[in-house]
């Protein structure tokens, strides 16, 4: 996740904007897996073709489901044809899909490039519902179950033996996700404390008895709403801080609502035009329905999984993004494979 966050970061600066960093990300990624994609739809004419002889298989050996498994996986390896071929792209792409979702969730992203707009989108890192939060302001936005984080270093101030004080820049915090801890409950506009054990913070033993104070970076999960907070010594175990609060107004972004549906379309014009790739092979009547009701009801399943799941901004511009590549793709191989066809076609006639 930090390489992908650091790549995103380079082409960020590279093109002076993160919407466009994600879009060349996206780009890069389908260009790479292009052969994948090409496979797969080869796989899916292939597999059309062979559909009514499998279906011969099928209703011959219907009674006895083991020795219709066999004959079928004998009739794959004659026609030298993997019939899981086709699901390798969609393998690859879903870590693909999981890390860029916790990396522009992470608080390096947000931190770094979390409130940057492209085009229409107001911030790369907003859901579809939002908490208001403005980061930075001393002030944490809160609800009753907000749950928070550490950064992964932080400022800290040591009072050495001899009575003086030293500065250690990015100090390594170890567990960040479990580093802070909140002290009796969130109470929205009351102040929040927050406590760390001192053994969270990756310094000698020597000095670790000699912190006094650290500037730690501290984030809401729920607002993605960023603040440094001073905290300081309570014992020689841990350090304490108090953080005024605020009660979170929560609303609808609609800038991410015209992303999901963006998705929902470029999803619906990707499996339609995946559909033209069967368009030459017989196909009765139940698997033209099936697969007219999958093209229509798919995208609108994922897109109402993606109202109740909060997905970035940014994620949602790369899905929307592969989507346009994928049917950009999809044409091109459709173009070439009723070529191809035709070319046997006349080849079979010449001879």
């Amino acid at each position: 996740m930090d390489l992908l966050i650091e790549i995103i970061k380079i082409l960020g600066h590279t093109f002076g904007n993160y919407g466009i960093a994600i879009i060349v990300l996206t780009i890069l990624i389908r260009l790479l897996i292009w052969p994948l994609g090409v496979s797969q739809q080869r796989s899916m004419r292939t597999m059309q073709s062979l559909q009514p002889k499998l279906k011969l298989i099928q209703d011959r050996y219907k009674s006895d489901p083991q020795k219709m498994q066999q004959k079928m996986m004998e009739f794959y390896k004659e026609n030298k044809f993997n019939p899981f071929a086709g699901c390798l792209p969609m393998l690859i792409q879903l870590p693909i899909f999981i890390f860029l979702y916790s990396a522009l969730m992470s608080p390096q992203f947000i931190q770094a490039a979390g409130d940057t707009s492209f085009g229409f989108i107001k911030r790369l890192d907003a859901t579809l519902k939002g908490n208001a939060g403005v980061s930075y302001d001393g002030t944490f936005n809160v609800a009753g179950k907000d749950i928070f984080i550490a950064g992964k270093t932080a400022k800290v101030y040591l009072k050495t033996p001899d009575g003086k004080e030293e500065v250690l820049e990015n100090v390594k915090i170890q567990k960040p996700r479990e580093a802070v801890v909140v002290q009796g409950g969130i109470q929205p506009g009351e102040p929040i404390d927050f406590k760390m054990d001192k053994d969270f913070i990756d310094l000698k033993y020597s000095q670790v008895s000699q912190i006094e104070k650290a500037e730690v970076t501290i984030t809401n999960q729920s607002t993605r709403e960023i603040e440094k907070v001073e905290m300081q010594q309570k014992n020689e175990d841990s350090l304490i801080a108090s953080v005024p609060t605020t009660k979170a107004a929560s609303h609808m972004h609609k800038d991410v609502l015209l992303l999901i549906l963006l998705f929902g379309v470029t999803m619906f014009l990707s499996t339609k035009l995946m559909s033209m790739t069967n368009k030459n092979t017989q196909q009765d009547a139940m698997q033209q329905a099936m697969q007219k009701s999958m093209s229509t009801m798919m995208p609108i399943m994922i897109m109402a999984t993606f109202i109740f799941i909060p997905i970035p901004a940014g994620v949602l511009l790369y899905l929307i993004v592969s989507n346009i590549m994928m049917i950009f793709q999809t044409y091109i191989v459709n173009k070439q494979l009723d070529a191809e066809e035709e070319k046997k076609k006349v080849e079979v006639i010449v001879e």
